[in-house]
Formats: C-alpha cells, structure tokens, sequence
C-alpha cells in the first residue's frame, strides 16, 4: 500500500487542505483558524476557567494560553479572575469577539459548502457519521493505551 492510499493520510490531508482553505478566507479578519475556533468556543459558552476551554477546543493548556494571549491583546476575549478559585481565570468573549465570531461564522460555512460540493444530503450525513464514528474509536484506543502505562 502507497501513502496515498492510506486512510489516515488522506484523512489527515484533507483536514489540512480544508484549514488551508479556511485560513486564506480569515486572513482579511486578521485571525487564525486555531483562534477562531477558541472564540467561537467562547462564542457558545464563555466565563469558563481555561481549561474547559482547553477542553471543548482540543487543545492543551499551553496552545490555550497562547492563543488567548492572541485573543485578548486583539481585545476579542478578556480573562478575569474566578471569585471561586483565586489562582484560576475565567475567560468570556468580549463584544468584538461577538461581532467577529458573527463574521467568520457564515464565511466557515461557505468553506464547508465548497468542499462539499457535489454530494447530496445523503452522503454528507454518511459522511458525518463515519466520521464521528472514526473519531470515537480513536478516542477509544487513546483511552486504552492511556490506561495501560
């Protein structure tokens, strides 16, 4: 079997070409996809300690710090001590986040679209669902690698 013909690298290509995309559309809004999608993140829920963020956004304390180290000199998020633990942050989206995030929103939308052109309605649940289902068996397998060391 070539490369090309792996699974893992075609998926892995495809999701790299569709952040490419998506990169080249925000870049006259002066944002990363990575920082959208903690924004966005804020946009559904925010006032949440980082590490929630770090959670629902798939990233690690470290890139969390970084990308809203970003995000708040750009005045899209700000943090503010949580009243309930002293030595952690809650992190809410400020009004030009909102705006932003409002902006971005329908032009993902678009990138998505194009990508998906050609398949019908029907494929594109399909699709969805094997997805899902790819990525719970791998975050099984995490799992039990995990427990094993």
């Amino acid at each position: 079997m070539t490369l090309d013909n792996s699974l893992g690298f075609i998926l892995n290509h495809t999701g790299r070409k569709m952040s490419q995309l998506l990169t080249l559309q925000f870049q006259p809004h002066d944002i990363t996809t990575e920082q959208w999608t903690v924004l966005h993140r804020l946009a559904e829920q925010d006032g949440i300690s980082q590490k929630e963020l770090a959670k629902r956004a798939e990233k690690d304390q470290t890139n969390i710090t970084r990308i809203l180290d970003h995000l708040e000199r750009k005045g899209l998020v700000e943090r503010r001590t949580n009243a309930e633990d002293r030595r952690s942050f809650l992190t809410y989206i400020t009004e030009a986040g909102r705006t932003l995030d409002s902006t971005l929103v329908p032009i993902e939308n678009q990138v998505i679209r194009s990508v998906l052109h050609g398949l019908t309605e029907e494929q594109i649940q399909t699709l969805r669902e094997l997805l899902l289902h790819l990525t719970r068996n791998a975050n099984q397998g995490i799992l039990e690698w995990e427990e094993e060391k």
